[in-house]
């Protein structure tokens, strides 16, 4: 479809409001042939006559009458446009859907949205809360506009901007690795492992750093959400890979203890995903820029 231009619009308004195309070329700057044409290559592109002329009477057609005020929306849009570039109208608000994990949004990212508004006062920030596959999902269809996660994709459509380096730790609660230590491969059998799913194991962290070593646990445990890790694994209900940040303290207060220290498990990043071929590119960088400045806590 090819659209009409806004100096053709603008021909056209000035030839509906003045009925007279002598007039109305004058008014524009244009010479009558040149404005003739104008209509005629807008009528052309239309596929409808807008006006009925004779000799001394120019007339609007029932196709003209019904495209009058849509022509006049759109050239007071094109105005705002010019203002908007020059800054006369201001910095709109601009709402964005932002998706994240319970666990991150709750301890992270809800903290930081006052900082936000004081950086970037023309966002206005909603969240979203769901898992890792969950929120690519709906950063591609559109959804939600882009999404906090550390959950890896190939997807084409989507892009990604590295915020923060996730460090991870593979714990248990202490007093239950007391009375069942878990310090070799082979003692997997007397423990539970606590996980997210089978989509996206959280043990793989561990596993794949102690390479040539079978974990054989009694049993599984998937809970779909780190936060629901976290909350079993401290209640002594079994073992599982967590965010360092996320147990920091319970590290510190030895509620929870490391298992295996010697072997440092693998590493990923939080990234904020969005689709490639959205055109707010530029906010999403800034958005990830102010982002990568917040600790992680």
């Amino acid at each position: 479809m090819i659209l009409p231009s806004t100096e053709s619009l603008r021909c056209f308004v000035e030839a509906s409001r003045l009925l007279n195309f002598r007039k109305a070329a004058r008014k524009v700057g244009l010479t009558p042939a040149a404005f003739g044409a104008r209509i005629r290559q807008l009528e052309e592109q239309l596929g409808a006559p807008l006006f009925q002329r004779t000799t001394r009477v120019v007339t609007l057609t029932e196709r003209g009458h019904a495209l009058l005020p849509y022509a006049l929306t759109c050239l007071e849009a094109a105005e705002d446009c010019v203002r908007a570039a020059r800054g006369d109208k201001g910095v709109p608000i601009t709402e964005l859907v932002i998706g994240t994990r319970h666990e991150l949004g709750l301890s992270w990212l809800l903290p930081q949205l006052g900082p936000l508004a004081d950086k970037l006062p023309h966002l206005e920030l909603h969240l979203y809360f769901g898992s890792g596959p969950d929120l690519l999902i709906r950063v591609r269809t559109a959804e939600v506009d882009c999404a906090i996660t550390s959950a890896r994709f190939s997807d084409k459509k989507l892009e990604a901007i590295s915020l923060h380096r996730e460090n991870y730790v593979f714990v248990g609660e202490r007093t239950m690795l007391e009375r069942t230590p878990l310090t070799k491969p082979e003692h997997a059998k007397h423990h539970t492992l606590l996980d997210a799913s089978a989509d996206v194991p959280l043990f793989s962290y561990f596993r794949d750093a102690h390479k040539g070593k079978t974990f054989e646990f009694a049993r599984v445990v998937r809970l779909g959400a780190i936060g629901a890790i976290w909350q079993r694994v401290l209640a002594g209900a079994g073992v599982g890979v967590l965010p360092e940040y996320l147990i920091r303290g319970d590290l510190q207060k030895k509620r929870l203890v490391p298992i295996m220290p010697g072997i440092t498990p693998l590493s990923d990043y939080f990234r904020l995903v969005f689709r490639g071929d959205d055109p707010r590119r530029g906010l999403f960088e800034s958005l990830a820029t102010h982002l990568s400045d917040a600790p992680l806590r």
